[in-house]
């Protein structure tokens, strides 16, 4: 198999910048020392010291295509995979290749050449790139529509950033390095700004500041390098789920905001039991402040708290880390030190902030829960203790004689451990202490006295006490964690339907809230919001019935936010579950946020679809209603002149210029308004049955032009609205007669297919590319067109939305041999 080539790419953040002379001179420099080197393409522009660095280098003759009437150069790929030289240079990686090529991109030339072993030097543009494209055109103005996808450009092995100061770059225009004379002053007016370049210079720097960070990952992975390396700051915050984790997370955003390109990393370590007591409401508000703040949120399993979060600190190469001071009681950290002391003892070189908190001064994430047995169990635990020991006894004074005090002691055990089985600690306790009391008084010798002759029997009783205590706390601390760890299921299982709910929801926000309902039984569940704190509450979506309009008008109110709350009605929600209410409230303020970005998103959309349009039909018109106005001004004034006597064929003559240019004016005028009242939704037509062969010839007659109409008899008519239907189809052959070769007419013809009617515009020009199919409808465009006295790029757009408003299609495909059809489909009138 052969082995991959290399590739190195030359990243600039400008034209200009001087990718492809170092592309050359390291061409060069190879060459120099006896690698076999060829330049497949190289762009010079005309630059007369690119030109000069070509000297030396064998370069491959370029490819010659020719596309709608132009001839075009490109690299010949089949020639270099031929030639299989070392190494290869191409130029401009995202450039798009010519109809006709081999691949519609440079950049898949490239993989190619790789693919068969060759070694390849290209250069870049920062534009290019697919990820920075819309935000290089929010910065410049200016939209790049050759682009380049970044795992392309990151998978190369070497990329070197080819730098130079926006003041540099300006000088080097100024001198004519660049750009022609003609265009320098354009260039450094609009798109060569400094502030431009200073952007565009910063981009280029972080997007290869990431590039590096990845390779350096691998390095570490490769040789197995956990030590934390100081290349970058990285700050990690270790969140718990308690109410502190806010103070946390702003304090290591405010630490990471003193070095100006750190990272900020949230980390949240899941026990491996799941019973670690987090606050999923807590965890969700604290992701979306750390979201909020520029930041990653993360989640890890592991058992060993302390070394699950340096692990995770080491393996993003973190240089600090930011925990809270403990909750837990001096008595507690005494027994335990507590996570901050461990992480602080084994962080090695990884700085470890402790950050004090109001919620230090509390101990326990929450308060203890009560004992994990219910009431009735208690209850019959005390029961058993109340009459098992008078019961047991008198059962053992019957049986005194028979019977020796250890006997008696693991009698009374086995009460204790029975009460400590059914109702927990504090009967097993009750059993235990008057256990002790009933031995010591009626079957320890001195008889009836609350003393104990032999130390052997005080040290029976007292272990009795020990292990029976031991017993059932052993007993009630299973019990409350089989509750716990049943509570944390069952909100596991609710929050993983909420999940499913909510994402397979066509309205998530009213699917969660319909599980809140439902899960919790309730009658409404109403999530408010209002602008500010005083403001009065606004309903932003409910379930159920009536909603409440005030926090107020519910039994329970969950706060979310300060301006958002989520109100239920039913009846009261028990204290148990108002946690993983407060879990849903959050998720819904999630949706919430979500649903209002969507409108904003899609508002600004569309005052973008319209902004676009604007300007493009400002551009477009510009000429295209000037040029007609100017040559009927023309005209006009010619025969008002009265310097001049015209003869009566130049007055014809004049007259007929101005009624062409005023009807070329009045159709530019009337696609125009067609165009407006087809996106307003305000065209008004009449369907009545129409007979082609009447409307054929008379769009035809229109143009005056001859074309070759094909109409079968028989031909149902179609459904449309005659004028509608003649506009569409001028559109249709004005545009194929101006594809059209000399001597090849379009053709014009008509055919039944079941219930519709094809009629199909044939021409035999330069054809279309099927990438272009869709974009040849878009408005105010020519796809390269060059003649701006045809129009404003209005009649196909103009013609689908017609067709389209009459319940037909009008869809192009390839004509054999050649061309373009244009096939519109409409509805027949059925006999």
């Amino acid at each position: 198999m052969t082995a991959r080539g290399m590739l190195r790419v030359y990243l600039g953040a400008a034209p200009g910048v001087g990718k492809t002379y170092k592309m050359l001179e390291e061409g060069r420099r190879r060459l120099a020392r006896g690698t076999d080197v060829v330049v497949g393409f190289v762009e010079t522009h005309g630059r007369p010291f690119t030109e000069a660095m070509l000297a030396g280098l064998e370069v491959l003759p370029r490819r010659h295509l020719t596309y709608r009437g132009a001839e075009f150069t490109e690299l010949d790929l089949d020639a270099l995979l031929a030639r299989h030289p070392e190494v290869a240079l191409v130029d401009e990686m995202a450039h798009t290749n010519v109809p006709g090529s081999e691949n519609a991109k440079r950049w898949q030339d490239i993989e190619r050449l790789l693919a068969a072993g060759i070694d390849v030097l290209t250069t870049v543009n920062v534009q290019h790139l697919e990820s920075l494209n819309d935000v290089v055109e929010s910065i410049t103005g200016v939209p790049q529509r050759e682009t380049t996808p970044d795992a392309v450009v990151r998978r190369a092995e070497q990329i070197e950033l080819v730098d130079m100061t926006p003041e540099a770059l300006r000088r080097r225009m100024a001198h004519g390095n660049v750009y022609r004379p003609e265009k320098i002053d354009a260039a450094l007016g609009n798109y060569f700004r400094v502030g431009n370049l200073t952007a565009l210079r910063e981009l280029a720097l972080l997007w290869l500041a990431d590039k590096v960070d990845d390779q350096l990952d691998r390095y570490r992975a490769d040789h197995g390098i956990d030590k934390t390396w100081e290349t970058r700051e990285r700050v990690v915050v270790a969140l718990t789920g308690g109410p502190e984790g806010d103070t946390l997370v702003r304090r290591a955003a405010r630490v990471a905001a003193r070095t100006k390109g750190a990272d900020l990393l949230a980390v949240h370590v899941v026990r491996g039991d799941g019973l670690a007591g987090a606050d999923p409401a807590n965890l969700t508000r604290q992701r979306l402040l750390v979201e909020s703040l520029g930041g990653t949120y993360h989640q890890v399993l592991g058992a060993d708290v302390p070394g699950a979060l340096l692990d995770f600190a080491r393996g993003v190469n973190a240089t600090q880390l930011v925990l809270g001071a403990s909750r837990r009681g001096r008595l507690a950290q005494v027994f335990s030190p507590g996570v901050g002391v461990t992480t602080t003892a084994e962080s090695g070189a990884i700085d470890v902030h402790l950050v004090t908190h109001e919620e230090a001064r509390r101990f326990g994430l929450r308060a203890r829960s009560p004992g994990g047995l219910d009431r009735r169990r208690r209850l019959a635990g005390l029961l058993l203790a109340a009459l098992g020991l008078p019961l047991l006894t008198a059962l053992l004074d019957g049986l005194r004689g028979d019977m020796s005090l250890p006997s008696d002691i693991l009698a009374y055990l086995a009460l204790a451990v029975g009460a400590a089985l059914v109702g927990g600690l504090l009967p097993a306790l009750i059993c235990a202490v008057g256990g002790f009391m009933l031995l010591n008084w009626y079957f320890t010798p001195p008889l009836n006295r609350l003393t104990v002759a032999e130390h052997e029997n005080v040290f029976a009783l007292v272990a009795f006490v020990g292990v029976a205590v031991a017993v059932a706390s052993v007993v009630d601390g299973a019990a409350r964690r089989a509750r716990d760890a049943a509570r944390a299921s069952a909100e596991a299982q609710t929050l993983a339907t909420l999940a499913g709910s909510v994402l397979h929801g066509a309205n998530p926000l009213e699917a969660l809230l319909e599980r809140v309902r439902e899960s919790f039984g309730l009658a409404c569940v109403t999530l408010l919001e209002r602008d500010s704190p005083h403001a009065p509450w606004q309903v932003a979506a409910w379930v159920g019935e009536t909603p409440c309009m005030s926090p107020a008008d519910g039994e329970t109110e969950v706060p979310v936010e300060e301006n958002v709350a989520l109100v239920l009605r039913g009846h009261a929600l028990p204290a148990a579950a108002r946690r993983l209410v407060e879990a849903f409230a959050a998720h819904a303020a999630i949706a919430l946020r979500q649903r209002r970005l969507g409108e904003q998103a899609a508002e600004a959309g569309t005052l973008a679809e319209v902004d676009r349009l604007r300007t493009a039909l400002l551009s477009a018109v510009s000429h295209d209603l000037r040029t007609p106005l100017a040559a009927a001004k023309v005209a006009v004034g010619s025969l008002r002149s009265p310097d001049v006597d015209f003869s009566p064929e130049d007055t014809a003559e004049l007259l007929a210029t101005a009624e062409e240019a005023l009807d070329r004016l009045t159709r530019l005028v009337e696609n125009l308004l067609d165009m407006s009242r087809l996106q307003a939704g305000a065209l008004a037509m009449t369907l009545e049955p129409v007979d082609l062969a009447d409307a054929l010839p008379r769009a035809a007659d229109d143009l005056d032009a001859a074309v070759a109409i094909t109409v079968p008899e028989e031909l149902p008519e179609v459904i449309a609205d005659p004028a509608l239907l003649e506009r569409i189809l001028v559109n249709l052959l004005a545009n194929a007669l101006r594809h059209s070769p000399p001597g090849r007419p379009p053709s014009l013809g008509a055919s039944a297919h079941a219930e519709r009617i094809e009629i199909r515009v044939v021409d035999h020009g330069p054809g279309l590319a099927e990438s272009d199919q869709e974009r040849v409808f878009q408005p105010f465009q020519r796809l390269g067109d060059r003649d701006n006295s045809t129009g404003v790029g209005l009649g196909l757009a103009l013609s689908r939305g017609l067709a389209e408003a009459m319940g037909g299609t009008l869809a192009p495909e390839p004509t054999p041999g050649g061309g373009l059809t244009m096939t519109l489909t409409l509805a027949a009138v059925l006999r």
